[in-house]
């Protein structure tokens, strides 16, 4: 397993925020390490944020988990993230969906047509016409998470690429399945948040502990120290996006972060990336941020990745729960599936 651009803080080494988060993982999650969570590490409050929306979202309460690890993949698969569509086949193993689990991962339809249509939706990021906020929930959570661990770290889930074989995958369900099935109480997950950002919880997610965890996601990631043309220039991004994939070739991400002053620039193109098409930040995109002066740690490009992220998760939600959707000039491309 590599991380690509950060030194994460194994969970033996962590305190404060940080050891609270990975402790409540464990317990609720069943493994110690999970590096797409390690990826946000450095930036304690990104973190716990995270934690709280995966958590709130995809594994506490009472919706279909089976349902939830769907919409997962689905998502995953549309943004192009190996990693996570490794994970998630896994985590569908877990819930003792076997045959669904392979099916999808191979590029295949569910038989179930409840499952096809939320599988189906999840990846073309339609107005929902499921009312759990859980649901729309795990989508939206899916569409940060990807973001990050595709821009920090590399494809492979386990060691040498073993994520590819369907007993690895099988037998990683089965280590987990214990947990995976359990009932968690909704909820835990908030006091972590407390000094955090806090924002109003969207009206979609009702009462749930959901729209508190995604609100909080939301305004620590839009805290980070970026410039105002920065900002701009990501939310017309991201407004542009509307789901499809930019075009090969760089000329629009040029036009995306043009006007942008000088020195905001390195950052401007690290968080439009991260918003349209993270799987696209390079070494050299790394480098020239890290060049200009300002907080250039771990930390700040956490920050800086977060921000673009949750450009693109304001869209989707305003995507998936009816808001107008701008017309882009970008042609679709389908989504990759990785087996």
């Amino acid at each position: 397993m590599t991380f690509r651009y950060i030194t994460p803080v194994e969970p033996k080494d962590a305190t404060g925020l940080a050891a609270d988060v990975y402790r409540q993982q464990a317990a609720d999650v069943g493994l110690r390490r999970m590096p797409a969570l390690m990826t946000l590490s450095p930036a304690p409050e990104v973190l716990a944020a995270t934690w709280a929306m995966l958590r709130e979202s995809l594994i506490a309460g009472p919706v279909s988990r089976t349902a939830r690890e769907i919409v997962a993949l689905g998502v995953s698969m549309a943004n192009r993230c190996p990693f996570c569509v490794s994970a998630h086949t896994m985590f569908l193993h877990a819930t003792g969906d076997h045959r669904l689990a392979e099916t999808l991962v191979s590029g295949g339809a569910p038989d179930d047509p409840h499952f096809a249509a939320l599988f189906a939706w999840a990846g073309s990021r339609a107005a929902s016409p499921y009312e759990e906020p859980e649901i729309v929930g795990t989508a939206l959570t899916f569409h940060f998470i990807n973001r990050m661990v595709s821009a920090l770290h590399s494809e492979d889930m386990l060691p040498g690429g073993l994520q590819r074989s369907r007993i690895v995958r099988g037998v990683g369900g089965r280590m987990v399945a214990s947990k995976v099935r359990a009932d968690l109480e909704p909820g835990a997950s908030l006091p972590l948040l407390a000094d955090l950002p806090s924002a109003p919880a969207p009206s979609w997610a009702g009462d749930s502990p959901v729209g508190t965890a995604v609100a909080t996601l939301l305004a620590t990631a839009e805290a980070a120290e970026v410039g105002i043309d920065t900002r701009q220039a990501v939310t017309e991004a991201a407004d542009r996006w509307a789901g499809k994939h930019p075009p090969m070739g760089t000329e629009w991400l040029t036009e995306a972060i043009w006007g942008v002053p000088h020195d905001e620039l390195p950052q401007a193109r690290l968080a439009v990336l991260a918003a349209v098409a993270a799987y696209r930040i390079t070494d050299a995109d790394v480098a020239a941020w890290r060049a200009f002066p300002g907080d250039r740690s771990d930390a700040g490009l956490v920050r800086v990745l977060a921000f673009g992220a949750a450009a693109a998760v304001r869209r989707a939600e305003a995507d998936y729960t009816g808001g107008q959707r701008p017309v882009s000039a970008w042609s679709a491309e389908p989504p990759t599936v990785v087996a």
